[in-house]
This record gives structure tokens, C-alpha cells and sequence, in this order.
């Protein structure tokens, strides 16, 4: 990021020891590793690195040259070698003679697979051209923001060689391809002593015939940039000085809790989407600032920036001097069909008779002013990164405002990049969704066997899931065990007595700022209690009651409440038991409590229905293995009541099963997946009996 604050140069992390050990393909690997991983070199998925290396042909064994560069879509940070696309240089050179002017660069794109070296399957990306053609060995492409800032002003051309000198040189804009990667070429042979070159309103480009000189090119660049912004900025207000007041963080959090949901249901009409709430520093000061509607009327510059940001955010209109929390959300609707209306204009306006159909209209960027930045996509990870990237603009457009003007990017030129139909291909062998994508859910009891099961099956289904439990530390070792399976983006946890009225809102209201709203309810959180009913004291009783029971319902309130807000239905998922419907000698107290669960989600059936809302139970028995309720008292005295030890009861319960057969969690959380997904769309007021077979709980 643009950090202004003194001292704040990029380290050179280059380890001469380690990098005489390598390949000049691990070395390039090792390169762009280290230039990924501080995002003010690079933003998430952008820029590009490259090696020309000399290979061995595996047809005829001869020394051949070789282009190692980045392949579409891979992360400089966080790749392997596996993210590599491999060409002959000398087929690449040969494209030139295919050329057939820029009206036919697309083509060109054909033939790069033709070019491939060793049967490599990774595709290469559109920017391979812009490194065959540079005539160094290697060559780094990155998007930092101290550039970016330079590269979106309106003098960018001057400011360039004010500060570098002949060091870098400067290119006017030009869309990534064929053409830009001769424009390079041209470059590099008319300016051999050139470093480097900055493109206006896109990024940086560096090169040498030494890979370590490269990477220390393009850091003393960036640092150069940096310096200079801190010298020019020390006096400067950011945007024009603060003309909202930032509301407490206690506040915010509250207001985006509320904008989130309902925003959300607006948007989510053609695919659900995932929310992501950023209100740091960078993002409050500019949303607090006197020109933050000028700047973000102006759109993005670098093409990274909107394809991930869209051209520009939506505003929301919200006072915070004198906030007006209901007025605002009575307002949204129209704020959001006014962007729709004003985005399809900008497709009319720009549309080649060839253009794909227009996409979906709705902002992924919302700004809101002294409480933060709100972002929407296809998923969590996506919402986080677009945040990102409108960050990297804030900061562009901080510097690039306070030493000229900052400058977006055409609208035409915009629309070009946006449609591309080489992105438009690109968007096309994307893999299908998977069921769940999109999806949020709040699971109780969620450190437990079937809640965490659950979990597990809604995660591999692409859903986001907050997991609700009173056990602190078993939350935390299953929070760390899913996310090594599916990634930290999509897991949440909150410590939550289900009792407590205050703690099931503030849940809640963390689901809405962690990923925008709600989709599935499960509730699962549970006890287990025995005792023969002249021994059920009234605190047993109650305390039965009061999980099983009040608890459901106050979960359930508030789901209904938060599901309203967003309009677009949704799932309820009671994990009830057997015992709702089958009586057990020496458990009233829990047996009552069950049936009570299973009445309230018929009631809340009949409720939800004209919303949307669909409310289903799993009734369970017997799930021994991975249950919190069956590790402690629970166990022996069920063990008591059969006549058994804890290592019979398992067989016992198997055993008295129809199908003989145990029931895992993993056989609950597969019904909580039925009735969560569109699968069971048309179902609600369902009881499921995942028992492996009971006559008593027969429902009819």
C-alpha cells in the first residue's frame, strides 16, 4: 500500500546462500515469491514474472531457450512452479510473422499453445508477449500502488521522468497484448539503458540479465516512488481533509451489520453473493474525505483494479453527523436500482455489436460514509480480495490527487477490458459452482460431532459457515481443523450461549459483518440429561428446557428476523432426536424438551413458508462416536438404564436397529445437507429419522 509514514521502503529479502543452491527456474519461482509477498510490490493475482532459460529440447536434446512466465490466473505470492507456462522463445518470435495489425491481436492468443514447451498444461496468460519481446532474460511486471499513483496522474508522462530520470522510462496506455508487447520491444531497443518503464494507468515493468539485479530493480524502484510520495505528501490532507466524522468502531460494526443483510438481498436475485466489511484506516479516511465522491465518481485506473472493483462503487447515503440507520435502509432500494440503471447505460453506451451480454449490474463496492467499505461477491475469498483491490485505488488515488490529478480510465477503455472476450472465454471455463456456493450458515453446537460434521459437508459444498458454540476451546481446534481442509475465508466461530437472548443477537450480528447474512440455521446445540422422573429435579428440568427448548426458539427468532431482511429465503435445519417421538424410560425431562423442538419447527414451517423459509428436522439416535454429549455423564447413565458398560451400548443401540447398522455424524450431517440445499426446495415441516431403522419413531 501508499504508507506515507516514514521508514517505509520495501526490504530486499534476497538470500544470496539460497539462491546459489537453485535453478534458473526455481530461482525465477524464488523471485516471485519474494516480490508477492508484500502486496504494496503487487496486489492479489496481479502482475507477472518471467525467465528466458535454457532447457533441454526433450525431442531432440538440444539447448533450447525457453520463456518461463507466469500462467493465467496464478498468484505471484503464492505459487509453484506448477503456475509456469513454458514456451520455445523461438516459436514466440516466429508469431511476429503471423501479426496481422492490432484489429487481429486477439488471434494471437490462438497460437500461443502452439508455442508450448514440454506439453506444460498451464495456460498462458494474455501478458506472455509483453515479457517474450522485452530483450533481457528477466523481467518483472507488478501493479504497486506508489506506481499506480504516478502511472493514474494526469501528468504521469512528466511525473515519470521527473522522478526516475532516464532510469524508466514511460509508455502511453495501451490494453495487455500482442501489441503492447512489441510496443516493449521497440522500447528496449531505443532506450538500452533503461530499467525499467512505467505504463500509464497500469503498472510497472523492470528487467536485467540477472535475476537477482531484476528483483532489486524493481524494489529500488517502488522504494524510489515511495520517497518520493513522503516528501511530497508530509502537508498534503488526504482527499481534501475529512468532511464526515468516523463513527466508533462498536458503531460501525452495528450499522454494517444492518446494511449488509439487506443490501444482500438486493443483489443476490440472479446468484447469492458473500459480503466482506474493511474499515480499515486507509478505507475510513477516505471514506470520511471532502473528494471521496469525486474520486470514486472517476472509476478505477489499472485494469486489475476494476475488473475486480468494477469501474466504480456505490455511494451510500448515509449522514454520519446525524445518522439515520431506518431512513438509510428505506433508501437502499432505490440507491441500488439507480447503479443498476446507471451501470446498463454504461454497457449501451459501450457495446461492440460483438460484445458478450452484459453481466450482473450490481456494484461490488459500497461505500458508506464514516463507518467503512462494504464489498459482495460470488464468494468470501473474492469479496475479501475486490476489498483489497479498492484499497490498492484508495491509495492510488491518494497520492496521484495530492501531486496532480488523478486520472480513471477511459470509460470506453474500461469496457473493453471488462468485456474482453478473451476474458469473456476466460469466464466460460470457469468450473460449474458447487451446490452450496454462495450459501451461509450458522451451525450450533458446532464444535461438537454432528455439528462440526455438518460443518465439514456444508464447507466441501462451497458454503461459508459461522460455527456457534459455549466451548471456547473446542471451538478453536475445530475452527483450525476445517480451515486446513477448506481454507480460514469461509469459517467464522462465535462463542454463544444459546440461553442468552444478548448473545444469540450479537451472533448474529457477527454473521452479518463476517459474510453479509444468513442462508441455512442449523441448530444442533444440545445437552443430555437422566434420570427417572421422581429424581428430575426442577433444575435438570429447566435446564433441558432451556437449551433444547427456549434456546431453538430464540435461534430461531432471530434467523427469522435476519432472513426478513434479506428477502430471499432460506433453510431451518432442527437436529431433534428419536427421542421427540419415541419415549425413553429415565429421560422426561429430555425426551419432553425434543418434542418440544420438533412442534416449534412445525409452527415456524407454517411462518416461514410465505417468506420462503423452509424449516425441516433430523431426528438422530444414537451417534456415540465424536458426540460432546455422550463423553460424560450422559453415557453412564444411558449404559445404567440398558444394562450395559460403555463399550456395550454402541452394539446395544446397533444391534436394536432395523437396519443394524451404527449411525455416525457424518449420516446426520448428510440429511442437514438434504434439507440445506435446493435439493429438498420443495420441502418444509419434514421430519428426517437418521436411526438406521426405529418402529417407535416412525412418523407415521
Amino acid at each position: 500500500m501508499l504508507n506515507t509514514a516514514p521508514g517505509t521502503a520495501l526490504d530486499n529479502l534476497w538470500d544470496d546462500a539460497h539462491a546459489a543452491t537453485l535453478s534458473d527456474s526455481d530461482k525465477l519461482l524464488y523471485r516471485s515469491n519474494l516480490l508477492g509477498s508484500d502486496k504494496r510490490v503487487t496486489n492479489y493475482g496481479g502482475g507477472n514474472t518471467s525467465a528466458k532459460v535454457t532447457e533441454t529440447d526433450p525431442l531432440t536434446g538440444a539447448p533450447v531457450e525457453v520463456l518461463w512466465v507466469k500462467g493465467s490466473g496464478g498468484d505471484i505470492g503464492t505459487m509453484d512452479k506448477q503456475g509456469f507456462a513454458t514456451l520455445y522463445m523461438d516459436k514466440l518470435q516466429a508469431l511476429k510473422g503471423l501479426y496481422r495489425g492490432v484489429a487481429f491481436e486477439d488471434e494471437m492468443v490462438g497460437y500461443l499453445p502452439h508455442c508450448t514447451f514440454a506439453l506444460n498444461a498451464r495456460a498462458a496468460s494474455i501478458d506472455t508477449p509483453l515479457h517474450a519481446y522485452v530483450p533481457r532474460r528477466h523481467v518483472d511486471h507488478v501493479h504497486p500502488d506508489a506506481i499506480i499513483a504516478i502511472a493514474a496522474s494526469a501528468n504521469s508522462e512528466a511525473l515519470t521522468r521527473q522522478i526516475f530520470g532516464d532510469d524508466i522510462g514511460w509508455l502511453p496506455w495501451k490494453k495487455p497484448g500482442f501489441e503492447l508487447g512489441l510496443w516493449l520491444e521497440e522500447f528496449c531497443r531505443k532506450n538500452p539503458q533503461a530499467k525499467g518503464v512505467v505504463l500509464e494507468s497500469h503498472g510497472l515493468f523492470c528487467w536485467d540479465d540477472d535475476a537477482k539485479t531484476c528483483y532489486e530493480t524493481t524494489l529500488a524502484t517502488i522504494n524510489r516512488a515511495i520517497a518520493w510520495f513522503e516528501a511530497q505528501m508530509q502537508d498534503v490532507p488526504a482527499f481534501g481533509g475529512p468532511a464526515h466524522p468516523t463513527l466508533p468502531e462498536p458503531e460501525r460494526r452495528r450499522i454494517a451489520a444492518a446494511l449488509m443483510p439487506a443490501i444482500r438481498g438486493m443483489i443476490s436475485e440472479g446468484s447469492h453473493k458473500v459480503g466482506h466489511f474493511d474499515d480499515q484506516p486507509a478505507v475510513l479516511d477516505f471514506v470520511a474525505a471532502a473528494e471521496m465522491r469525486r474520486l470514486a465518481a472517476l472509476g478505477t485506473s489499472c485494469p486489475d483494479h476494476f475488473l475486480r472493483t468494477k469501474i466504480r462503487p456505490l455511494v451510500v447515503e448515509f449522514d454520519p453527523a446525524a445518522p439515520d440507520l431506518e431512513a438509510t435502509l428505506a433508501q437502499l432500494p432505490a440507491m441500488v436500482e439507480a447503479y443498476r440503471a446507471e451501470y446498463a447505460a454504461y454497457y449501451d453506451r459501450c457495446r461492440h455489436p460483438d460484445s458478450p451480454a452484459m453481466r450482473d449490474p450490481n456494484a461490488v463496492v459500497y461505500l458508506v460514509p464514516g463507518v467503512g467499505m462494504i464489498t459482495f461477491a460470488k464468494d468470501k475469498a473474492t469479496a475479501r480480495v475486490s476489498a483489497e483491490f479498492y484499497v490498492n485505488a484508495i491509495n492510488v488515488m491518494r497520492g496521484s490527487d495530492a501531486v496532480s490529478d488523478y486520472r480513471g480510465l477511459p470509460e470506453q477503455e474500461a469496457f473493453d477490458i471488462e468485456y474482453w472476450l478473451l476474458e469473456e472465454a476466460k469466464l466460460q471455463r470457469m468450473p460449474k459452482p458447487r451446490s452450496l456456493a454462495g450459501r451461509i450458515a450458522i451451525v450450533t453446537g458446532g464444535a461438537g460431532g454432528i455439528g462440526s460434521a455438518t460443518a465439514e459437508r456444508y464447507l466441501a459444498e462451497g458454503a461459508c459457515v459461522m460455527l456457534a458454540d459455549i466451548d471456547a476451546e473446542a471451538l478453536a481446534a475445530t475452527r483450525q481443523a476445517l480451515a486446513a481442509r477448506h481454507g480460514a475465508d469461509r469459517i467464522a466461530t462465535v462463542e454463544m450461549n444459546v440461553t442468552s437472548e444478548t448473545a444469540v443477537a450479537a451472533a448474529y450480528a457477527d454473521l452479518a459483518v463476517a459474510f453479509g447474512g444468513v442462508d441455512i440455521v442449523v441448530s444442533n446445540a444440545g445437552i443430555a440429561s437422566s434420570a427417572r422422573i421422581e429424581d428430575t429435579t426442577l433444575e435438570l428440568w429447566d435446564r433441558n428446557m432451556s437449551i433444547l427448548s427456549t434456546g431453538y426458539f430464540l435461534v430461531s427468532r432471530a434467523a427469522f428476523r435476519l432472513l426478513k431482511a434479506q428477502g430471499i429465503g432460506g433453510s431451518i435445519v432442527f437436529v431433534a432426536s428419536k427421542n421427540g417421538l419415541a419415549a425413553s424410560p429415565g429421560a422426561a425431562a429430555y425426551c419432553t424438551a425434543k418434542a418440544s423442538e420438533i412442534h416449534l419447527a412445525r409452527c415456524l414451517a407454517l411462518e416461514g413458508a410465505p417468506e420462503g423459509i423452509r424449516v425441516n428436522v433430523v431426528n438422530p439416535d444414537a451417534v456415540l462416536r465424536g458426540s460432546k454429549i455422550w463423553s460424560g455423564e450422559w453415557l453412564d447413565q444411558r449404559a445404567a438404564t440398558y444394562g450395559t458398560d460403555k463399550e456395550g451400548l454402541e452394539e446395544m443401540y446397533r444391534a436394536r436397529s432395523l437396519l443394524k447398522r451404527s449411525v455416525l455424524p457424518e449420516d446426520v450431517a448428510e440429511a442437514c445437507y438434504f434439507f440445506a440445499a435446493d435439493l429438498s426446495a420443495k420441502s418444509t415441516g419434514n421430519i428426517l429419522n437418521v436411526d438406521a431403522g426405529n418402529v417407535q419413531a416412525f412418523t407415521r
